[in-house]
């Protein structure tokens, strides 16, 4: 009996170093799930992955093309930059909480990837669910609404490859589309295509320059830039997998107010496969 304890920690130690020297699971397959296995787990939010230590490589041939399918991004920290209090300072970028639930990630992604004649690698963003709105809390208390997207991204790399390995990064920019529509009404009834022109006590006033930014509301185009860092490829499968960082605007809310600039980070998955 006076040993129980002893024995009890002995095999906690036992168990451990077995689960530390254990393989890691190889892949995150949801097609082999049910509804049910799914369900308020939070696995229909996540990406899938490939095993750890994955370090082969794809060849490829220059001139041709071909399609990375079921593209899947999966964000995992965000970032918006403060302004700083001192003059002397110089903006960072803060983390932010996230608010909304699990439909962050971008999924069922198609994309095309040109190979050069001098071995630069050029992929293209075709379409598929490539964005979400998502909302992330600041320190201070302060709600940043933003609109998560690849649209169009168009990313190249340097010269000189001849397969797909864990060297490959894509850096290019993308387009981020208005977080509102130009059907919404904001909370006075004002908006693009319809709703009032303005909402002011006195309607004399509502030409006045004070008011005219939230008065004349705009669905513009924003811009973003993004790296696609390849770290993991499997050449029996032709899966790829890694890291990304993108930074772009925030809402404006139709024009009335200036975009906050936010980065995500997080992991990615794809498989490449042949032009048909």
């Amino acid at each position: 009996m006076r040993y129980r304890a002893l024995i009890v920690a002995f095999l906690a130690l036992c168990f451990g170093i077995l689960t530390a020297c254990s393989d890691a699971p190889t892949t995150l397959n949801r097609d082999q799930l049910t509804y049910d296995e799914i369900l308020n787990t939070g696995l229909a939010n996540k990406c899938p992955q490939i095993a750890e230590y994955t370090r082969s490589s794809i060849p490829i041939e220059r001139g041709e093309t071909y399609l990375i399918s079921d593209l899947c991004l999966e964000p995992q920290e965000f970032f918006v930059k403060e302004e700083p209090v001192n003059k002397r300072q110089v903006a960072e970028f803060v983390p932010g909480k996230l608010l909304t639930r699990s439909t962050t990630s971008l999924e069922q992604i198609r994309a095309e990837l040109n190979v050069g004649s001098d071995g630069t690698l050029t992929f293209k963003e075709l379409d598929g669910i490539d964005f979400q709105p998502i909302t992330v809390l600041l320190p201070g208390g302060e709600e940043v609404p933003f609109f998560y997207t690849i649209k169009s991204f168009t990313g190249q790399t340097e010269a000189g490859f001849s397969s797909i390995n864990s060297s490959v990064d894509f850096e290019g920019t993308f387009k981020v589309p208005s977080y509102r529509g130009a059907g919404f009404l904001d909370p006075k009834g004002r908006g693009v295509v319809t709703g009032y022109d303005s909402a002011v006590a006195l309607p004399a006033g509502g030409d006045d320059t004070d008011y005219n930014r939230a008065n004349v509301k705009k669905t513009d185009m924003g811009k973003g830039t993004m790296s696609l860092q390849i770290t993991k490829v499997d050449s029996t499968t032709g899966e790829i997998a890694g890291v990304f960082e993108s930074e772009q605007p925030s809402d404006t809310d139709l024009g009335a107010r200036d975009a906050r600039e936010v980065k995500v980070r997080g992991i990615f998955y794809g498989r490449v496969e042949p032009r048909v």
